[in-house]
């Protein structure tokens, strides 16, 4: 999915790459037993099904793996894709995430998967917390092979803004001449 541009001048070749992002926002919560929240990230196909799995964070520190018996409790997730994989996932699970803004490189997270065809699509983003609420976030976005409008949701207890965009990252220069 990395978009590249190619300028050849004086033997230096020049490579601009764009990086789809997702940020995810994590409230600071004022509560007294706070536990971090559980998070999955997925892009779903206009029938709901699942197209591919963005992010899944979840207790990796418990023993024997415990944290996992937990990841049913983001249901949504859990019905689309989630029952069906082996955590942990190379490149996909990770530990909770504190309060604050979180970023998850799309294009490095599809890297392994089939391009995505072109059309509709949505985003989905999904929190549950022990002794806290669950909410999911979504949004709707429309996949042209090249190019993502930057969109914005925001959740309203367990989830803080959203935005799904991409972004150019710098461009890397080579030095293509041979001094052999």
């Amino acid at each position: 999915m990395k978009k590249y541009g190619l300028l050849l001048l004086s033997g230096m070749t020049a490579t601009q790459a764009s990086d789809f992002q997702l940020e995810i926002e994590i409230p600071r919560l004022k509560v007294s037993e706070y536990h971090r929240p559980y998070v999955a990230a997925w892009i779903e196909k206009p029938d709901r099904s699942h197209a591919a799995n963005l992010a899944v964070w979840y207790d990796t520190e418990m023993k024997n793996d415990e944290g996992t018996k937990w990841l049913k409790d983001l249901r949504q997730w859990w019905r689309r894709s989630g029952r069906d994989l082996d955590m942990p996932v190379d490149g996909i699970s990770g530990p909770t995430k504190p309060a604050g803004k979180h970023k998850v490189s799309i294009t490095k997270a599809l890297a392994s998967l089939p391009p995505l065809a072109e059309g509709e699509y949505k985003l989905v983003v999904e929190a549950s917390r022990e002794v806290g609420g669950r909410e999911v976030v979504s949004i709707p976005f429309i996949w042209d092979g090249k190019t993502l409008k930057t969109q914005t949701s925001k959740g309203s207890s367990e989830l803080g803004a959203v935005v799904l965009s991409q972004v150019e990252t710098p461009a890397t220069t080579k030095n293509t001449n041979s001094s052999n």
